[in-house]
């Protein structure tokens, strides 16, 4: 049975027992403590809490989830994969444990043919908490389990809850049984590897505070709604009814396991090694797959650096493997074809996921050859001093700043005949994980508990006025002060206030949010921030200004129109923007991100190039003959499928309900999925003018541009600028760029010949220079400060001719100058110098300690630098108590 069927057969049935079926949420969470969506439930917390009223009574969905704290284990165990399925049915108040349970059994054991999975009766194994009675009652009524298939399991296995202060309740667990051939009998309690867990039914009905540890928290009582939660795993389960032995040998994952045993010649199931790197590839790809269809995109922080990581991963199994090459467009299309069936949006935006996806593969390839060529330098200082390891700062720096993978730090070494210090290695990766850690633990901590806006949210949802008005009435609903709830908020306090309608824009959409007051009798607000703290509620951040406001007063809220409308043209203006680039660039230019404030917008899309000069002009041209053309912006409020069907663009990172607002500006020429504020029409807009484009990542680029007012006043300053360099050069405007360009070549020309003096009045230091040689120990040095020079390049080619000039007997040169205000020092040695244990390397180390820098380079010559030209007679000092030493 293959996986998609598997899903459809879970919704049919759950459909025709009238729960409604919601699509899957994206992968990029909502919440703001979590980067993605790590498990079934995550989209249904606020339903769950409380915090916002469930739309319907029961829910079942097929959620795409995203996990990578094992991602150590992934390849190595039968169900450890980074990116998962789970299917999931919700109650919210309408069933409890009895239909859950029986929901469960009946899907489970009911034939193929009537719709069910078809599993044998015998080989399912159930846990319960180990004090609910109710439960295993249940079980033995509904599905007639002998007492021992019930086994009892405490707060550690069957017990759940979010963590924190709030809803809470027992689990049952249900599991297959493998047979004997993978563990000895007794049921989960024995063996969780041959039993293995395939569906988890929560019975959330109890509220728990005093949180102290995962297991130990006080039950305060019951829910006032008791809510069902339950997830199956889709790839446990596919596993199981394809009778093979783990996740990455069902029919979605293994065309990509196959595809990489082609490309590398190796087959699967011959060497375990091997095996694991397959798994692992299968399983990144997948989830790269996945992560860039959510809109995803390679980067260095947050969800981009772990997309970057999965990516990377890959790239290094397959290298591991045999295979140097670019692997990613086979890879990347045989998983493409294996997921379309259950999310068809992998098909739809190919060209956008596999742009980024091609070009990461392609940097981080070059990423590899030039972190082979730094490893090749470090191995070779390490061999040359002596050394058996190569030091774990050097592995780590590689690891950290160039990307460059442990493993194969490890392999080039081993090859060269050294180890490398894994003990200082892992100290450091260590200390990364735990910044990343703390880091994570203090994101949380600035987050106040959701849970406190759920006594507002049961008003109903904050209705936003402001496409038509910009003041509205209203009455405070709520206050939180220092993310609590209070009565009243006074002058001088920052304060959350919670009305039941707004005319304030909260940010979303690439818009910023409003500027403007909340007003009152005997109070003013001045609005610093609005947000949505949860789903159909607005909090507006405010500074009591005058007077104080309390819960349950009248309230006016006072939209800055001058702002709200430079707002709206810069939103308006993007669109166009977007519309000219695709009408440029092709439909391969897609939205990544933008950003729309008073007079300014910045927009991302994806592009692999820098765009010419002419193709700016001619986006820009294009987006204000729309303006010019006065096109009429309307909005339409309809179904997702709806505005899909009709040509509109859904943005990545956006989250859509069924009801969706389309923006047409000029018909289907721009045509989106928005809530932003908008012009009536595009001559409202006034003047775009594109200042900058730029690149943000591998294959993401960046225009910005002024808008209205902003862009007139620049091209204002510009004029004026002209006029001045006109008058000054006593040139014509229409002359300009080419006396510029005439002085510059002067300059140049000027700067050429100063140099050609200056490095010939170093020429003429050579004999000088040698001159000074003096004995330290066994060794004649030259250690001199040139005072200014024009660059590191002069000191270099001058240590080389002074160590000519000094025979073959143990010599050292060691100059330093200052070129540009910073210090830079260069340092050779001789065959016999280093035979008595002078090193170049070595001694620029010690020189750039002591300038604030570092460098470094080979035994026979070596340049370094730093932040303090004052320390160069010290750093010198320092060269020749080294060399004296030897």
């Amino acid at each position: 049975m293959k996986t998609a069927e598997i899903a459809n057969r879970y919704l049919d049935f759950f459909r025709k027992k009238d729960h409604t079926i919601v699509p899957s949420s994206s992968l990029v969470s909502d919440d703001p403590s979590i980067m993605f969506t790590i498990a079934g439930m995550v989209p249904f917390i606020p339903y769950l809490t409380g915090v916002v009223p469930a739309p319907y009574p029961s829910a079942a969905d097929l959620q795409k989830c995203i996990r990578t704290n094992d991602i150590e284990e992934v390849g190595k165990t039968a169900r450890h994969g980074t990116f998962f399925q789970m299917m999931g049915n919700w109650s919210f108040g309408d069933y409890f444990k009895e239909e859950a349970i029986s929901y469960a059994w009946e899907f489970l054991t009911s034939s193929e043919d009537e719709g069910g999975l078809g599993f044998d009766e015998k080989d399912l194994w159930v846990t319960v908490y180990e004090d609910d009675d109710e439960a295993e009652q249940l079980w033995r009524k509904i599905a007639g389990l002998p007492a021992h298939r019930i086994q009892r399991m405490g707060r550690e296995d069957n017990y759940w809850t979010t963590g924190q202060p709030g809803p809470a309740g027992p689990c049952s667990e249900i599991y297959f049984d493998r047979g004997p051939e993978y563990g000895k009998d007794g049921g989960p309690a024995v063996d969780d590897e041959r039993f293995l867990e395939i569906w988890n039914l929560v019975f959330m009905q109890y509220a728990i505070d005093n949180v102290r540890s995962k297991t130990e928290f006080d039950i305060v009582g019951d829910l006032p709604q008791k809510n069902i939660d339950t997830g199956m795993g889709l790839e446990r389960v596919a596993f199981i009814k394809q009778g093979v032995e783990n996740m990455y040998e069902t029919d979605q994952v293994r065309p990509v396991l196959d595809r990489a045993s082609e490309i590398s010649g190796r087959p699967y199931g011959a060497n375990d090694d091997d095996d694991v790197r397959f798994r692992i590839i299968a399983d990144h790809v997948r989830s790269s797959l996945m992560l860039l269809s959510d809109g995803v995109t390679p980067s260095n922080e947050g969800r981009g650096y772990i997309l970057r990581r999965l990516m990377r991963r890959t790239v290094r199994s397959m290298r591991l493997l045999g295979v140097e090459g670019a692997t990613f467009p086979e890879l990347f299309a045989a998983s493409r074809d294996a997921m379309k069936e259950n999310f068809p949006e992998v098909e739809r935006d190919w060209t956008r996921i596999s742009t980024y996806a091609f070009a990461e593969e392609e940097t981080f390839l070059r990423t590899l050859t030039a972190g082979s060529t730094i490893l090749d330098t470090a191995l070779a200082e390490a061999k040359g001093s002596g050394a058996t390891k190569l030091a774990g700062d050097k592995a780590f720096q590689l690891h950290d700043t160039y990307g460059f993978p442990i493993d194969l730090t490890l392999e080039i070494a081993e090859e060269q005949g050294l180890g490398v210090d894994r003990d200082a290695f892992n100290g450091l990766m260590a200390a990364q994980r735990e910044r990343a850690k703390e880091d994570a633990r203090s994101r949380k901590k600035t987050i106040a508990d959701v849970s406190v806006y759920g006594e507002f949210r049961a008003h109903g949802e904050t209705r936003f006025t402001g496409f038509d008005d910009l003041i509205t009435e209203t009455r405070v609903l709520g206050l939180l002060v220092d993310g609590r709830p209070a009565q009243k908020a006074v002058s001088g306090q920052v304060a959350e206030v919670i009305v039941a309608e707004t005319a304030l824009y909260a940010e979303s959409g690439g818009q910023v949010a409003d500027k403007g007051q909340i007003i009152g009798s005997g109070f003013e607000l001045d609005v610093l921030d609005v947000q949505r703290p949860v789903a159909g509620l607005v909090s507006h951040t405010v500074e009591v200004t005058s007077g104080e406001v309390a819960v349950g007063d009248a309230a006016t809220t006072v939209v800055d129109a001058a702002n709200r409308r430079q707002a709206q043209q810069a939103h308006s203006a993007t669109h166009l923007v977007h519309a000219a680039l695709r009408d440029t660039l092709g439909s391969g230019a897609t939205q990544a991100g933008s950003l729309n404030r008073a007079g300014y917008l910045r927009f991302d899309f994806s592009w692999g190039q820098a765009l010419s000069a002419e193709t700016k002009t001619e986006i820009e041209e294009i987006a204000n003959n729309a303006v010019r053309d006065d096109l009429e912006v309307s909005t339409r409020i309809m179904s997702l499928d709806e505005a899909t069907a009709a040509g509109a663009m859904a943005l990545f990172g956006e989250k859509y309900g069924e009801k969706v607002r389309m923006v047409d500006i000029g018909g289907p020429w721009s045509r989106e999925l928005c809530g932003g504020t908008h012009v009536a029409s595009s001559s409202q807009i006034g003047l775009i003018s594109l200042t900058g484009e730029s690149s943000v990542g591998s294959a993401n680029r960046r225009v910005e541009a002024l808008v209205g007012t902003s862009a007139f006043r620049e091209l204002t300053a510009e004029r004026a600028l002209v006029a001045e360099l006109s008058a000054s050069l006593k040139t014509p405007k229409d002359r300009l760029a080419d006396r510029i360009a005439e002085l510059s070549a002067s300059l140049k020309s000027a700067e050429k010949r100063i140099a050609q003096f200056e490095a010939q009045a170093l020429q003429l230091r050579v004999p000088q220079l040698a001159e000074q040689a003096a004995g330290a120990g066994r060794i004649t040095l030259v250690a001199e400060s040139l005072g200014q020079v024009g660059s590191a390049d002069d000191v270099r080619s001058l240590v080389t001719q002074v160590r000519e000039r000094l025979g073959a007997g143990p010599a050292v040169v060691a100059l330093a100058g200052e070129a540009n205000g910073r210090p830079s020092i260069v340092i050779a040695t001789n065959d016999a110098a280093r035979a008595v244990g002078a090193q170049a390397g070595a001694l620029v180390k010690i020189a750039t300690q002591v300038l604030g820098g570092g460098g470094g380079g080979k035994p026979d010559l070596a340049q370094g630098g730093g932040q303090d030209a004052s320390a160069i007679g010290r750093a010198l000092t320092a060269v020749r108590d080294a060399v004296a030493a030897l």
